[in-house]
């Protein structure tokens, strides 16, 4: 079992930037991929980037990619999303995912969730 949890969520002006991190604890060495996701009001949860555990490789959201910048500490096991350039339209919840191999061959991967942090753009 994997336990995340993020922080540094908040309250910061348009075109502020805000970084987010996830610790992930448990057994973070057979995680494969770190994703960071957000969920507006009454809408789905969507995928804002992604980050492959081993080498780093990276993957944006259409639009996102320049101003977010995901990374991951393999050390310290954590992922962390910075966001530059925040705007109004990037309220809301933002949640940490880590996705590991099911236990055997033809088995779906498992995903894990943080609890959320709120993040709000507003002057």
């Amino acid at each position: 079992q994997l336990q995340l949890v993020e922080s540094g969520g908040g309250l910061v002006q348009p075109g502020e930037s805000l970084t987010l991190s996830c610790a992930v604890s448990g057994s973070p060495f057979s995680i494969s991929y770190l994703r960071w996701y957000r969920q507006f009001p009454e809408k789905q949860r969507e995928l804002v980037a992604g980050i492959t555990r081993r080498g780093g490789k990276a993957t944006y959201a259409e639009g996102l990619e320049g101003r977010f910048i995901i990374s991951r500490d393999k050390d310290k096991n954590t992922v962390s999303l910075e966001m530059n350039n925040l705007k109004p339209e990037d309220t809301a919840i933002y949640y940490c995912n880590a996705e590991e191999p099911g236990t055997y061959i033809n088995d779906p991967p498992l995903n894990y969730w943080g609890q959320g942090t709120q993040v709000t753009v507003s002057s």
